[in-house]
């Protein structure tokens, strides 16, 4: 079930609900049972913390539908304790939906992480922004020896989703899954928008083994 390709400009209120009664017959043209399995329940096996950005819709990309995936999305796909909502995500997600893999993506070109690079003010946002600066802060020297602004850009994309699995590890809802023996893998992706692949950034865990102990709860 592809979208059909349309100008941005042509996009109109009007249009949009008439795309919705288009992608209701061509559904069900496909499967005339899908609305009704679908509203009986959702037990998605997957967590994604992915960037708000609109051009990374997490089941397009990889090929899901509707109800395979719980979807949590915020400016640059941060992670971090204080974000309430975030929390209040992952602990449905984890304690009551079950779900078994929690992923954090990012994607390069991502303007959140771009903006934390620089040195403008861009407004309420830059105070969302400083959570990304101090990603640059905890891997500065890495960073500041890559070759060129392109490539500091990228791998800060990277680094953001890394540590974005380090804080999720380090939640009292994810450790307490753990602790009770709750299948739970976290994982940290980048999304390429020239590719439309996705690199695995191999930093899967599944324990709080590769947390320091100041992390740990007991």
């Amino acid at each position: 079930m592809c979208a059909k390709q349309q100008n941005t400009e042509d996009i109109t209120y009007e249009s949009l609900l008439e795309g919705n009664k288009e992608w209701v017959a061509e559904t069900l043209n496909e499967d005339p049972a899908f609305f009704d399995n679908l509203s009986k329940g959702q037990k998605p096996p997957v967590l994604w913390i992915g960037c708000s950005d609109s051009r990374v819709p997490a089941n397009q990309i990889t090929h899901t539908r509707p109800g395979d995936i719980f979807v949590h999305r915020n400016i640059a796909n941060v992670v971090v304790g204080t974000d309430l909502n975030m929390l209040s995500v992952l602990d449905y997600s984890v304690n009551v939906l079950k779900v078994r893999h929690v992923i954090v993506c990012g994607h390069y070109g991502c303007g959140g992480v771009n903006a934390a690079l620089g040195n403008a003010q861009v407004g309420i946002i830059d105070n969302w922004l400083r959570n990304i600066k101090d990603v640059y802060r905890l891997h500065e020297d890495e960073l500041n020896q890559l070759p060129d602004s392109d490539s500091r850009f990228d791998r800060l994309v990277e680094l953001n989703a890394v540590e974005g699995v380090y804080n999720l590890s380090k939640t009292n809802i994810v450790q307490n899954a753990w602790r009770n023996g709750q299948e739970l893998s976290l994982h940290g992706w980048v999304y390429s928008l020239k590719t439309g692949l996705i690199k695995d950034l191999q930093v899967s865990c599944k324990n709080n083994e590769q947390l320091a102990p100041i992390f740990r709860f007991g």
